[in-house]
């Protein structure tokens, strides 16, 4: 078995306050009318942020069979995993909500609706499926528990959310709908992740700095570090300084044995793969033998970082990494870092 990278555990903050109202149990009228709506929607493909039957995220689906039955959920999975009441697995009832942890990101990251007889339905990256709750070889291991969302009344504190620099269609004048990064670019911006430049150009082609990849890493995993650490090269008063020690003490993106964080350094590739690789739990969601027969001309099985650039070509949603050739050492662009990144909160 190849070997694998060590994932350090993180904290994640959960953004947004919720006030709760009165919880009682769901009835089993009611919570079998909830399970049989949920599936409906089998097959219906998965889109990152949808909310509708177009598409498909996970909380986004779970949100709207609970509209159905009018009970007003939060908008994440985490947020999702306060309300309510929770439920021990024996007791479990359909329509009971069922959560996962560490999949796509540290925490609570995944929402299903039970169904009875171990099974529950979520959206996943292939679409509104079933799968087994005891016996799933993904699925069963990141089991985190599970609640009871009757009569649930939520009201939550909105969120600012960046405003990106861009053209007023959503389109940067300098990414034709052609790029391999077009729909990764387009969805991270969406959702404030990355952004472009005041004169409507996203630039590509420029290069991603170690400072603004722990920024934008952090915008979606939330991290906080439970320590302040001092870098040589790094202000105090850095805008990404929070980020940078946080995703440091995650081992996600580490500062260097001199002291300094290499900040405005350029990432390669290679780096690219790992640091994405560390946040995501790229290598997790792949099996040995589809690592085993992902090849690129320029990278053996032997390479220090095989299994997270082979992961990533492997998972790849966008074709960017869907080459013969990976080009280790090349210095990582801001459209491979939008494809890296989406392909690893999409997959």
């Amino acid at each position: 078995m190849r070997k694998r990278f060590m994932k350090s555990v993180a904290a994640i903050v959960l953004m947004g306050a919720l006030a709760v109202g009165s919880v009682d149990e769901a009835s089993a009228a009611s919570s079998s009318d909830i399970a049989t709506y949920a599936k409906k929607f089998t097959g219906t493909p998965y889109k990152f942020g949808g909310t509708t039957t177009s598409g498909f995220d996970c909380s986004g689906y779970i949100r709207y069979v609970y509209n159905h039955a009018n009970i007003k959920l939060p908008r994440t999975s985490a947020e999702q995993f306060k309300v309510g009441k929770a439920v021990s697995k024996d007791k479990l009832q359909p329509g009971d909500l069922v959560f996962f942890a560490n999949t796509y990101k540290k925490g609570i990251s995944h929402t299903g609706i039970y169904l009875g007889g171990d099974k529950f339905i979520s959206a996943k990256s292939s679409g509104v499926t079933t799968a087994n709750l005891k016996t799933h070889p993904y699925w069963a291991p990141k089991y985190a528990g599970a609640r009871r969302m009757a009569d649930v009344k939520v009201t939550e504190t909105p969120v600012p959310t960046p405003k990106p620099a861009q053209t007023a269609t959503g389109h940067f004048k300098d990414l034709p709908s052609t790029h391999g990064a077009y729909e990764a670019i387009l969805a991270l911006n969406k959702k404030g992740v990355i952004n472009g430049y005041l004169d409507g150009t996203f630039k590509p082609e420029g290069h991603i700095t170690r400072g603004h990849a722990a920024a934008m890493i952090n915008r979606i995993l939330k991290l906080k570090a439970s320590h302040s650490i001092k870098f040589t090269d790094v202000s105090p008063k850095y805008a990404f300084l929070k980020d940078i020690t946080a995703l440091n003490e995650a081992g996600i993106l580490k500062g260097y044995t001199n002291g300094a964080f290499g900040v405005d350094d350029s990432l390669t590739r290679t780096q690219l793969a790992v640091i994405v690789d560390r946040a995501f739990n790229l290598d997790e969601k792949v099996s040995n033998e589809t690592l085993a027969n992902t090849i690129y001309k320029d990278v053996t099985s032997t390479y220090w970082a095989s299994d997270s650039i082979f992961a990533l070509k492997a998972l790849d949603q966008t074709n960017v990494f869907k080459t013969s050739s990976f080009n280790p050492g090349k210095t990582a662009t801001r459209a491979e870092f939008s494809a890296a990144v989406y392909t690893a909160i999409t997959k």
